[in-house]
């Protein structure tokens, strides 16, 4: 079985999309490391990448240009400071040159060295082809971003994984399997998670992450709901989230994002703020992910803002006293919902439509939800069946080819949808339940299969082509 980590399922990253951003940087960075390892690296003077599918249909607006050449300079997703993405892009285009791994200058023309082939490669909607040429010949290698930021290299007509992990005690693929270990080792489904983390890392280090993970989210929360303006790309599209936080912050006072939330602890909740704190929150992620800010993908970039909307919630409205050992639950169950459909279906919107992004974070969030407000292992199963459930068949249709409409505002509505979720579930006794979560996982496999491909973030069908730039 493969093991899939909760830092694989919850990572890093610059927006605005994981498989079209974060999928080919990483694809870049590995296509230099193979440089190195083939000792050609020196002797490279020129680069070109070639992107197909989805990755050209699409990358533009997702910024997959720029993703291939910030990787091939050697800037780092995690690190790499957001204020100087522009200057080095620009850099780029005005000396025609890059900086290949940030040592070998080289010739690099953004428009003859980055093509977009409207064609699709066999394997994966989002493929891509890196090319180098030397004085002696030329080194080719092939790369699909699968969603979520995860790559895999094809080679001798086979498709393999670029890392290997050892075995997990309790290794799962199916939410049968992770039920059956809770119930034979009388453990939550985060204790079975966190035993698996144990395999791989020590117990400071999944701590110390853990919590960078949610740094991360709760500073792109607070980045996203104090600033104001207008969108990058072309919409138009007015940043909502500055505005909804004004009206339900109030005055207060704060002076970091951990003052922040206990000012918000402190607000009006009503239902009516409860939904708009929620949807807040959500906007704000995904509004600083749609400006090349920095987002955990969760499980893509796409649907950046639903796990963090229903964390804060947990944090803001149900338990005021909930602190690292809570949010360190919630990661590690949400990262274990997702990884079962990362192995079951996908989470790729090329490959099965928004259903694989939204659907899957919401069904995640609300699993994770569902724990902490004292769910069985078999409610946080059902809790992430029914999120689900109730996405099935959602198409992308990103206007432009940009994650910005209809994607921000689905974001919000995953995240209640998750909360919803994760209540039903507290209220159900599983015996009862008709649809199991493997039986929706795979429900869900199969109508991505049978979706129309132009649904699937082509930017040719939908909204898409129902609204165009012109409109806006």
């Amino acid at each position: 079985m493969e093991c899939i980590s909760v830092f694989d399922m919850l990572k890093i990253g610059v927006g605005p999309s994981s498989s079209h951003t974060l999928g080919p940087w990483r694809a870049a960075e590995q296509f230099l490391a193979e440089l190195r390892n083939q000792n050609i690296i020196n002797d490279v003077h020129r680069v070109k990448v070639d992107l197909y599918g989805s990755l050209s249909l699409t990358g533009k607006g997702h910024a997959t240009d720029l993703a291939v050449m910030l990787g091939l300079s050697g800037a780092d997703p995690e690190l790499v400071p957001i204020d100087d993405i522009a200057s080095i892009i620009e850099g780029i285009k005005t000396s025609n040159e890059l900086i290949l791994d940030n040592e070998f200058k080289i010739h690099f023309n953004v428009v003859s060295d980055i093509f977009f082939n409207k064609n699709f490669l066999p394997f994966h909607a989002n493929g891509m082809v890196f090319t180098a040429y030397t004085n002696d010949g030329e080194y080719s290698s092939t790369f699909y971003s699968i969603g979520g930021g995860f790559i895999v290299k094809e080679e001798e007509d086979t498709i393999l994984k670029l890392e290997e992990k050892g075995a997990f005690p309790f290794p799962i693929d199916k939410g049968v399997e992770l039920l059956a270990f809770c119930q034979s080792e009388s453990k939550l489904v985060s204790e079975i998670v966190y035993e698996n983390e144990k395999s791989l890392r020590s117990e400071d280090v999944i701590h110390i992450e853990l919590m960078r993970i949610w740094h991360t989210m709760l500073e792109c929360m607070y980045i996203g709901a104090h600033t104001d303006g207008i969108l990058p790309g072309g919409l138009n599209v007015k940043r909502r989230a500055y505005d909804m936080h004004t009206n339900l912050i109030g005055i207060a006072n704060y002076n970091s994002p951990q003052e922040w939330l206990t000012c918000i602890r402190q607000t009006e909740v009503k239902f009516r703020q409860i939904l708009k704190w929620v949807s807040c929150f959500a906007l704000a992620v995904n509004e600083v992910n749609a400006s090349l800010g920095r987002v955990v993908t969760a499980p893509t970039n796409g649907s950046a803002g639903v796990i963090p909307a229903v964390l804060m919630y947990y944090l803001v409205i149900e338990n005021h006293y909930a602190g690292d050992k809570e949010i360190k639950q919630f990661l590690m169950v949400a990262g274990q919902i997702g990884s079962i459909f990362k192995k079951g279906a996908t989470i790729s919107a090329a490959m099965g439509g928004c259903q694989a992004e939204i659907g899957v974070s919401s069904a995640m969030a609300a699993a994770a939800l569902c724990e902490l407000m004292g769910g069985t292992p078999d409610q946080v199963l059902v809790a992430a069946e029914i999120a689900m459930e109730h996405h099935l068949g959602m198409t992308c249709d990103p206007i432009g080819g940009l994650v910005q409409v209809p994607c921000i505002e689905r974001n919000t509505m995953g995240a209640i949808k998750a909360i919803n979720a994760a209540e039903l579930a507290l209220e159900t006794d599983a015996k009862n339940v008709l649809v199991p979560l493997d039986k929706v996982v795979a429900t869900m496999w199969e109508t991505a299969k049978d979706m129309n491909s132009k649904y699937k973030e082509t930017s040719e069908g939908g909204l898409a082509i129902g609204v165009g730039l012109a409109d806006c």
